[in-house]
């Protein structure tokens, strides 16, 4: 009898199946033949779970870095030829073609500050023949540092960054090093590191902040407060001595628990709400829309009054200080001029002469004040 025979293939999360089914004319017979691939695809982050170090050390591991210690080295490197994986080549990838894409690692999209830079960034590039790939860190040291090594596999020829929360409180910056020391350009925004050799575009952060500050106490502002980010993240930080710089120069009180520092923000309207109550004030510098937002709010709950009791004015000029109730007067970033002379900047490293020696640029972008409802 002739026999027929049927080949189908299924896949599954962990196997491919293959299923022959076979015929006869007399009778039905079914035979089951599998081939599976069960090796999972090995990364950084599943290294470091394996052996239970964090992704920075496999990371370093793997590039050799003395920082880590022989026996750790040598164990990460044994695991990695035992599985055949291999650190992303950047510098072959970067001979061999160009990609024409670039690649933006940025903590979070929420804020409107960096939808604004992002747009600036598309807008320069595409200008330009380039394409443009978003990353978020999520604030976390180690996404950023996976998001680095999966972009830098030939993926893009060049980063463009803001530094998450827990990079900047590590002040670790191996991974933004490594890129560099291949070939491959770095300019970063906004959040910055003055020990990484790149081109920077950022605000004076510090000037902002006194002139914020400055504008409250000649509206008549005697008992300020700010409301800002942990000090390692260097915006908080600048902002924070600038508001500080202008209360000295005008005499002022400088009252420290009238300065706020939000580290985690699941907890900031928690913590907003409390510092409105506790601290008697006639006008706040908020570090952010989101913080002014929130404590405009508390302030307004409490039965007070904007601006007659209280003046309010935030960085960032977004959607929310447009809408909120009464409207924000704001310090404007600019953000789409930073992201657009971002891209400018990381397209003339990437297609100039790399012959020439390596000079590295700090672009200062110019603020504005928005003068608006909630304050006098």
């Amino acid at each position: 009898m002739r026999d027929l025979f049927l080949r189908k293939r299924f896949r599954t999360s962990c196997a491919k199946l293959f299923v022959i089914f076979r015929f006869r004319e007399s009778d039905f017979i079914v035979s089951l033949t599998f081939t599976t691939n069960m090796a999972q695809k090995l990364t950084l982050k599943k290294i470091a779970q394996d052996l239970n170090v964090s992704i920075s050390t496999v990371s370093k591991a793997l590039r050799d870095s003395h920082e880590i210690s022989v026996d750790t080295r040598t164990k990460i490197q044994d695991y990695a030829k035992k599985f055949n994986f291999k650190p992303n080549n950047i510098a072959l990838s970067l001979k061999n073609q160009k990609t024409k894409k670039i690649g933006i690692i940025i903590p979070e999209i929420v804020h409107h500050f960096f939808a604004t830079v992002i747009a600036g960034v598309e807008r320069v590039a595409n200008e330009n023949g380039y394409h443009v790939i978003i990353c978020l860190s999520g604030e976390s040291f180690d996404k950023e540092v996976v998001n680095m090594d999966m972009l830098a596999n030939g993926s893009i020829d060049g980063f463009i960054m803001s530094l998450s929360k827990e990079t900047m409180e590590k002040q670790d910056f191996h991974h933004v090093r490594e890129v560099m020391n291949q070939g491959m350009p770095v300019v970063m925004f906004d959040r910055v590191s003055d020990d990484i050799n790149c081109d920077k575009v950022v605000i004076d952060d510090a000037g902002a902040a006194s002139s914020a500050a400055d504008f409250l106490m000649r509206k008549g502002c005697k008992k300020l407060g700010l409301i800002t980010t942990v000090d390692y993240i260097t915006v908080g930080r600048l902002r924070t001595q600038g508001f500080k710089e202008a209360l000295l120069k005008r005499d002022m009180e400088l009252v420290p628990e009238r300065i706020l520092r939000i580290g985690n923000l699941d907890d900031a309207t928690a913590q907003i709400t409390q510092y409105i109550k506790e601290q008697d004030l006639d006008g706040i510098v908020a570090v952010n829309e989101l913080f002014a937002v929130t404590a405009s709010k508390a302030i307004q709950k409490m039965g007070k009054t904007i601006p007659r009791d209280v003046a309010v004015i935030a960085f960032t000029d977004g959607m929310l200080s447009k809408y909120a109730s009464p409207t924000l007067t704001t310090i404007g970033q600019n953000g789409e001029e930073m992201g657009g002379m971002a891209a400018r900047k990381l397209i003339e490293k990437l297609e100039s002469d790399t012959s020439k020696e390596e000079t590295y640029e700090t672009v200062i972008v110019k603020t504005s004040l928005i003068e608006r409802e909630s304050t006098p």
